[in-house]
């Protein structure tokens, strides 16, 4: 565009036989000149960019929609002295300036003048240089609202992709099972947790969930963020540990088309969806080093790429951790890196488990019968106390997660009123009787339980049905405690 304005140009400035011609997109609301594109014949100067403040006279004429014509400076009246003496700096022996206006709008001036000597215009030259810069006014008028549009419909585009992902993730959000709907427990263990929530939920800092499989980390990482000031934005969750290596790149950060092969739409990923919210990043100690790099790059500058692009883009996401893994452990190794870890250590929370909330378990019983007997075609309305007592005494290595389970299972079983509770997940319990303490009880408890558990499931640790699955845990999870407890599959 600005090529065929200064060919335009060019041309005029030979048609009229004139030394210079200026073209100036004006904003008539701040006075200042946008842009300016001009020719001129060898040995004249092209002039500088025009400060209003220097030309007050001429400048408010323009504003004023007034055609200015100079045949010579001595034709300037003497409250133009400012531009008196532009024209004897410059040289300028003849001017005509003419604004131009678009749909009743000032938006360009055009301009031409000689350098060698006076000139006496003619009303035919002046229509002349109007039409021109009627013509290169629409043209810039027109390439304006094109661009205008363009971004308008990219940015129509943009929310419509993001819509249609928060859409996704809704669906996905309420299709998905949650350890439990609401925090339930009185047991002073989980209230110093809810304290430790209750205290860092405004402020905006980095959480660090720390605590086993199935005790209810999501849970706590929601409560964090519905007590935040981001509550009136999306939740956005990420599992490490489900997704592989070669596309938790692209869930986090999100790919261009044809970034890769199978990427056939460009995709928004999670940290564009949480912007303005909060972004939680479950088993965050699955993540690879490569990744890592990455995350703690968008955590401490707010920035990253999509795959397949070079552009940066910018985020604002509320930080929320959680793993079951020893993070100082796999920093010692290799496995995790430090300055990722100092970045996410902001505010640890260690969740404690099952076995350390007894008391916690009969509520949670109830809950679980509460919530699933309707659906199951059920009408509970007791637990024997000795099926209480050895669900208490349990020392769950599954967790929360483990107990639903074993309560939806003894619901299956119960065609009465009375809960009837599988006793196969206590097997070994009765050579522990309740309040036992110590490590090496609850490894003999949990050894026996697990070994029962394989046993009952053919030694199959993964699929439906397999171990892992009945005791609530992810394989990888059941394989480290196995090899913690010296059990081997047959």
């Amino acid at each position: 565009m600005n090529d065929e304005i200064v060919r335009t140009l060019e041309g005029l400035v030979k048609e009229l036989g004139t030394d210079r011609a200026t073209f100036y997109q004006f904003d008539s609301e701040t006075r200042a000149v946008d842009s300016q594109r001009q020719w001129a014949r060898p040995g004249i100067d092209l002039d500088p960019a025009i400060v209003v403040r220097d030309l007050p006279w001429i400048i408010a004429k323009v504003l004023a929609g007034e055609t200015f014509v100079m045949n010579a400076p001595d034709e300037l009246p003497s409250e133009a002295e400012a531009e008196r003496r532009f024209c004897d700096r410059v040289g300028m022996k003849s001017n005509v300036t003419i604004p131009v206006s678009v749909g009743g709008r000032l938006i360009s001036v055009i301009a031409t003048g000689t350098f060698t000597a006076p000139r006496r215009w003619t009303p035919d030259d002046v229509e002349r240089l109007r039409i021109v810069g009627e013509v290169l006014a629409g043209a810039v008028d027109r390439r304006s609202r094109d661009l205008e549009l363009k971004r308008s419909l990219e940015e129509v585009r943009a929310l419509r992709d993001q819509l249609a992902a928060e859409n996704d993730l809704l669906r996905e959000e309420l299709g998905s099972s949650h350890d439990f709907q609401e925090i339930v427990g009185e047991s002073s263990a989980l209230k110093r947790t809810l304290a430790l929530v209750s205290q860092v939920a405004p402020t905006g800092a980095t959480v660090l969930l720390l605590g086993e499989t199935g005790t209810g980390k999501e849970l706590l990482a929601r409560a964090v963020h519905e007590r935040s000031p981001r509550r009136g934005r999306a939740m956005v969750r990420v599992n490490c540990a489900a997704i592989p290596p070669t596309l938790i790149e692209s869930e986090l950060f999100g790919h261009e088309r044809g970034a890769f092969t199978g990427a056939i739409a460009t995709k928004i990923g999670r940290f564009e969806l949480a912007n303005g919210g909060t972004l939680f990043l479950d088993e965050i100690g699955d993540l690879g080093l490569d990744l890592q790099t990455k995350l703690l790059r968008v955590l401490q500058e707010g920035e990253f790429e999509r795959v397949g692009s070079s552009q940066t883009r910018k985020t604002d996401v509320r930080l929320v951790a959680a793993t079951h893994h020893d993070l100082p452990a796999a920093v010692d190794s290799g496995g995790f890196r430090a300055d990722l870890y100092y970045r996410l250590n902001v505010f640890p929370i260690r969740v404690p488990p099952l076995r350390e909330r007894r008391d916690d378990v009969p509520l949670l019983v109830w809950w679980f019968i509460h919530r699933r007997q309707k659906e199951m075609g059920r009408q509970i309305d007791k637990v024997p106390r000795r099926t209480m007592e050895r669900l208490s005494a349990y020392p769950w290595p599954g967790n929360v997660r483990e107990l639903e389970n074993v309560v939806e299972r003894a619901l299956i079983l119960s065609p009465g009123t009375t809960l009837q509770v599988d006793e196969s997940f206590s097997t070994g319990d009765e050579r522990e009787p309740r309040g036992v303490e110590g490590p090496q009880a609850l490894d003999a408890v949990e050894r026996a339980h697990v070994a029962a558990i394989l046993t009952r499931c053919d030694g199959r640790i993964e699929g439906p049905g397999a171990a892992a699955e009945t005791l609530g845990l992810k394989p990888s999870t059941l394989r480290s405690r196995m090899k913690k407890l010296g059990i081997r599959r047959a």
